[in-house]
Formats: C-alpha cells, sequence, structure tokens
C-alpha cells in the first residue's frame, strides 16, 4: 500500500513535466520569460507594500483563527473551570494579537503612503 502511495505521488508530480514533453518544452524551460511570468519593472516601495499588506493579512487569519479556536474550546469546556480559564486566556491573547496586527497595517499603511508622496 506504501509503494502504491509512493508511486501515484511520483506520477502526479511528474504528470507536468511529461504533457510538457508532448509539446516540446522539457521541463518548461524555454518558456520562461518575464512576460510570461509576470516580472515587470515595478517600483520598489510598491512590492515593499505589497509583501507588507500579504504578511499582515497572512497573520490576521492566523490570529482570527486562533480567536476561533479559544471560542471552540470555551463552547465544549463543559463547565471545566480549567479549560475554560485556558480557553479565555488564548481569546485574550488572539484579540490583542489581532488588535496589534491591524495597528502595524495602519502604521505600515501611513509610512508607505508618505513615503510615496514625497518621493514622487
Amino acid at each position: 500500500m506504501k509503494k502504491l502511495f509512493i508511486c501515484l505521488t511520483v506520477l502526479a508530480l511528474l504528470t507536468p513535466v511529461l504533457v510538457s514533453a508532448t509539446t516540446g518544452d522539457i521541463l518548461g524551460l524555454n518558456v520562461i520569460n518575464n512576460a510570461e511570468v509576470g516580472l515587470t519593472a515595478s517600483d520598489p516601495r510598491e512590492v515593499a507594500a505589497k509583501i507588507i499588506n500579504v504578511a499582515l493579512g497572512f497573520l490576521g487569519i492566523v490570529a482570527v483563527v486562533i480567536v476561533l479556536y479559544g471560542g471552540f474550546m470555551w463552547m465544549t469546556a463543559a463547565g471545566n473551570e480549567e479549560r475554560i480559564t485556558q480557553a479565555k486566556n488564548i481569546l485574550t491573547a488572539g484579540i490583542i494579537g489581532l488588535v496589534i496586527i491591524v495597528m502595524a497595517w495602519a502604521i505600515a499603511s501611513y509610512v508607505v503612503k508618505t513615503l510615496m508622496n514625497v518621493t514622487a
């Protein structure tokens, strides 16, 4: 069973290579250029702003998941005071983290917009 799983995984990973081999495009090496990959000459400030937004967005999702986990723990505590206390601590930590993330996004957004206006 393990060997079958490994064979299927290798086949799934090699499928794009096998398909591209029929078109004469071995390993996709002759399609890599700036237009097809999406690389353009862009402002480093914009790139930094996009990276910050993506990172803070990901952290925001993590904080919301932590809050949801704390709420789930509280709902399933069944009156157990130790689990309720633990759930309250998780909820508090998640909310504090979410507030910090929102404040960091606001500060970063302000700084990036100010830099864009000053240097433009």
